[in-house]
């Protein structure tokens, strides 16, 4: 998985989707994911960096994480890394 390459993301959250004319804006944690799933980190290296940076505790992080790739995969900001 990783991010649409047409986006255009800012680092305060904001992501631009030209194709569609779409905007979309998240919290700062949110833009700390998106920023690592553009640099291709995986999920395991995304766990990590929250859980050493965050007081957050695995589960916690987990079903929020989730949360939030069903949010982008909803809003189509995501493809598969065949596509």
């Amino acid at each position: 998985m990783r991010l649409k390459r047409k986006l255009a993301i800012s680092e305060n959250g904001f992501i631009f989707d030209p194709t569609t004319g779409e905007s979309y804006s998240t919290n700062n944690e949110g833009a700390e994911i998106i920023q690592m799933l553009n640099q291709q980190k995986s999920d395991e290296e995304i766990k990590k960096y929250f859980l050493e940076h965050f007081e957050v505790d695995e589960a916690n992080f987990e079903r929020s994480y989730l949360d939030f790739i069903s949010m982008l995969r909803y809003f189509n900001l995501v493809e598969d890394e065949q596509e």
